[in-house]
């Protein structure tokens, strides 16, 4: 064997990193010019797994962008071909939520923009009986959610002062005209009614109660859309008005109380919290959790065992960083953390994050680097959490 090869061959032997125990990586399509963002996550029945995510040339102000998806079969290596699940000609459709429901029916829910600005979406929602097939699932029924949140301008405004209380050194204080600005938009009822749109999945309680987590942009507070007979009928929890606090992602503790965990949208640069002991109709003050956040989406799951498990960006400036959090104690304490990605740029972000029957725990988010933007599925063990890196 000559000294070339040889020395090829040791040098291919120093770069090879084998694959960590517990950690399955890779890129749903190759990377593609036009934007890809927000996906959702579902395993199907016959273990399939379904990823959804919007697509255009860019995001509300863009009437190009409709609904894709892709689907893993059970035991296969490559994802399909992406293939259109939702696109109304002329209008935005954006942040896509998927979930499969008791009776093995498959949701989707995603905001259409009416004016190319966050404040004037509507939320619609699809439902399926026969998505296991190739390509777009078969569409049993469309509606639209319509809300009018409960108490709206009383918690709203009790919110408002516990926002300005958080800060009583008087640094990143909201501004005096942002603050007559928000007074004036809590009024008005139809910016009440318009703007709320999604980002995690729904959480179904033991009564059969779906919460739905929303969240607007007009305000920068979260709300829950709420059913009780599948889905017929909807209305409106009170706001959790925590004014910089969206996006909520839901876990129940065994005593039945809600922790809603928010991303932070303003200067306090960390992970927002409230809970609810009345099934999400109301909602305590909207905190502040130790754990960093720089303005990013999120996401949790409660695990089969009854630990909970975080995604997020562990950060206060930029999204280059996405890790995962696990708590045996209910969010008190979060005692593991490793991390998806950890780079010097790019963007890993708006995870969602599953488990599947067999235990595997599935985060998929957007992947965003320089030769353009795809969507990356994880499969990951909670022992590889845990362990060391």
């Amino acid at each position: 064997m000559s000294s070339l090869v040889i020395s090829l061959f040791v040098a291919a032997m120093l770069s090879f990193e084998p694959p960590q125990p517990g950690h399955k990586a890779e890129l749903i399509f190759p990377l593609h010019p036009k934007h890809n963002h927000a996906p959702g996550i579902v395993e199907c029945p016959n273990g399939d797994l379904l990823v959804s995510w919007y697509r255009g040339s860019g995001e509300r102000s863009a009437d190009d962008v409709a609904l894709f998806g892709a689907r893993l079969r059970k035991g296969h290596e490559q994802w399909s071909e992406p293939f259109l699940l939702a696109d109304h000609p002329g209008f935005p459709d954006c942040n896509t939520t998927l979930f499969i429901d008791r009776k093995e029916r498959l949701w989707m829910f995603w905001p259409i923009i009416l004016d190319n600005t966050w404040n004037t979406c509507l939320t619609n929602y699809r439902v399926s009986k026969d998505y296991q097939g190739d390509g777009q699932p078969k569409w049993d029924w469309q509606g639209v959610i319509f809300l009018k949140p409960q108490n709206f301008q009383e918690e709203m405004l009790k919110g408002l002062e516990h926002r300005w209380s958080l800060n009583k050194d008087g640094k990143q204080q909201i501004s005096e005209e942002r603050l007559t600005k928000l007074k004036e938009l809590i009024g008005n009822k139809l910016s009440s009614r318009l703007g709320w749109q999604p980002r995690c999945k729904p959480l179904v309680l033991p009564s059969g109660r779906m919460l739905l987590p929303l969240y607007s942009d007009t305000y920068s507070v979260a709300l829950m859309a709420i059913t009780d007979d599948e889905g017929k009928t909807w209305q409106a929890s009170k706001p959790l008005a925590g004014f910089g606090s969206i996006q909520p992602a839901l876990l129940q503790k065994k005593d039945g109380t809600i922790v809603a965990y928010m991303r932070e949208n303003g200067p306090l640069k960390r992970i927002r919290i409230a809970v609810s002991k009345d099934d999400g109709v109301s909602w305590g003050p909207v905190g502040v959790t130790d754990l960093p956040n720089p303005g990013s989406g999120l996401d949790a799951v409660r695990l089969q065992n009854g630990n909970w498990l975080l995604a997020y960006n562990d950060t206060t400036v930029g999204r280059a960083s996405l890790a995962i959090s696990l708590s045996d104690d209910e969010g008190k304490t979060w005692k593991w953390t490793r991390h998806l990605e950890r780079h010097a740029t790019g963007s890993y972000h708006y995870p969602a994050v599953i488990q599947g029957k067999d235990g595997t725990i599935h985060v998929v988010y957007s992947y965003f680097v320089q030769g353009g933007k795809s969507m990356k599925h994880a499969a990951i063990t909670e022992d590889w959490v845990k362990r060391e890196p």
